[in-house]
């Protein structure tokens, strides 16, 4: 690689260089300053991620860099846009809360943007070795937050089972690429659409597919692979469980759609089949799962399963429409998932701290009316009630499906939604009907109160500023097609 070849690819990647950068100095500033400069750390990492954010905004490159393992696009930026403001949220959420319980260590904004430089570099892999890595960069970062609270039983269990089940994705995705590589001589997702669409499909290459998207199925918490997320999202300090639950499953979700539409385009017919068996598992366990759901956070871990599979729905399309679909939901759910914890992390009690009880929430409607009527909506929105923005969500992925012919997928889908509205308005109904045991929550800090009321109003006012955001999809969608 010549000199002008590497200062290309470095200026198409400046988004990452400015965050891998940023990265070595805030650690080197908690370094030689201590656990005292947590606060300076995790603000200096909320402006870093910002101005990344903007960055990509304002100037956005496209073309392919280092020997076109690293490819700049449309959609790439677009999901990075989504995964960076689903970072900067979270990172506001633990600042905000870290008034009242302190973190204490500088280095998990660090770890956080660690796992934010895993995610871009992910969303822009164009091989299945950059693939590898970016998705270890983000996994390595993630165990350890998850963890980081020491003093926790519950966090230390939720660490060791995510990196335990994380390991065991991780071999089957490396399993998976190297029977991809055995069959067709090629890592890189161009080369390996050239190949499959020359040639016939092997059995092997078939194996592969199957193992490279049971790695990935991993990441997005889809059904059969969801085996960790109710655990990691309860036992994960809750601000931890914010970031969760928004940019890696953007990030996930990004590369889950390049590496079938791009790379797997040509075995269509594979990859969809095994997409819908994933979308259908997904939908069905996670609406009846969460059913006799006691603890909000796990509530919220069986939603998002079922709301991977709501997004699965366009991408089994296999078309620009189902892609499009994927990225309004994924926008639409990240939106949703982050107002929701945003009103968990303000549940808390003088005396108790911070309570997870599906129950505690009784009588909110009288103590808090405000956070209550945006909870109400948060529960709506997820259930996909029109007008508001989970309707829409839902409506572009199962129009994409009944367009793609897809009918019983589409039908399922809708009798998921139903099924999956009972606790979604069990909430509703504890919050505004029940009487209130143990008085109210404390006053929550103003980064909550800001964050869960701008959720509100992104779910309520979607179908006025949603035509925006669909063009943006729309260009970004037709990076494929």
């Amino acid at each position: 690689m010549t000199a002008e070849i590497l200062f290309a690819s470095l200026r198409i990647a400046t988004p990452e260089l400015i965050l891998a950068v940023g990265a070595l100095a805030l650690l080197m500033i908690g370094v030689f300053s201590g656990d005292k400069s947590t606060n300076t750390v995790m603000g200096l990492s909320v402006a870093l991620l910002v101005v990344v954010g903007l960055w990509i905004i304002f100037a956005p490159a496209t073309g392919e860099a280092f020997g076109g393992v690293y490819v700049a696009d449309a959609f790439g930026n677009f999901m990075k846009v989504l995964a960076l403001i689903g970072a900067i949220v979270a990172m506001i959420l633990s600042v905000g809360h870290g008034r009242v319980e302190p973190i204490g260590r500088f280095e998990y904004p660090v770890l956080l943007v660690l796992a934010t430089l895993g995610i871009l570099l992910m969303i822009s892999a164009n091989n299945l070795i950059s693939l590898y890595m970016a998705l270890e960069l983000q996994s390595l970062a993630l165990y350890v937050i998850c963890a980081i609270n020491r003093e926790s039983l519950r966090s230390t269990e939720a660490g060791l089972k995510y990196f335990v089940l994380g390991a065991l994705s991780s071999g089957m995705l490396l399993y998976g690429m190297s029977l991809v590589y055995g069959f067709t001589g090629n890592t890189g997702f161009n080369e390996i659409a050239t190949v499959l669409a020359s040639e016939t499909r092997s059995l092997g290459l078939v194996f592969g597919l199957v193992f490279v998207l049971a790695g990935l199925a991993f990441k997005i918490s889809a059904v059969p692979f969801h085996m960790w997320t109710p655990d990691v999202y309860e036992g994960a300090p809750t601000t931890v469980t914010a970031f969760l639950a928004a940019a890696p499953k953007v990030g996930a979700m990004a590369i889950f759609v390049r590496i079938v539409v791009d790379a797997f385009q040509p075995v269509f017919a594979d990859w969809q089949q095994i997409v819908v068996f994933i979308s259908i598992a997904s939908m069905l366990l996670g609406a009846f799962a969460a059913i006799g759901q006691k603890n909000i956070k796990r509530l919220m871990a069986y939603s998002s399963i079922s709301h991977m599979g709501y997004a699965l729905v366009g991408l089994a399309a296999g078309t620009q429409a189902g892609v499009s679909g994927v990225l309004i939901y994924m926008a639409v759910y990240m939106g949703m998932t982050l107002g929701t914890f945003a009103c968990i992390l303000a549940m808390r009690r003088k005396d108790v701290g911070n309570v997870e009880s599906v129950d505690d929430l009784a009588g909110l409607a009288s103590s808090n009316p405000f956070m209550a009527l945006i909870l109400t909506a948060m529960m709506f929105s997820l259930a996909g009630i029109p007008p508001l923005a989970g309707f829409f969500g839902k409506y572009y992925v199962f129009l994409a499906a009944i367009e793609a012919k897809l009918y019983p997928l589409a039908v399922i889908g809708v009798i998921a939604s139903v099924v999956g509205a009972y606790y979604y308005l069990r909430i509703v109904k504890i919050m505004w009907f029940d009487d209130a045991k143990d008085g109210g929550f404390e006053k929550a800090s103003g980064e909550l109160r800001i964050v869960y009321a701008l959720s509100g109003l992104f779910v309520v006012a979607f179908i006025v500023f949603g035509g925006a955001l669909g063009n943006a999809v729309d260009a970004a969608a037709k990076t494929f097609f």
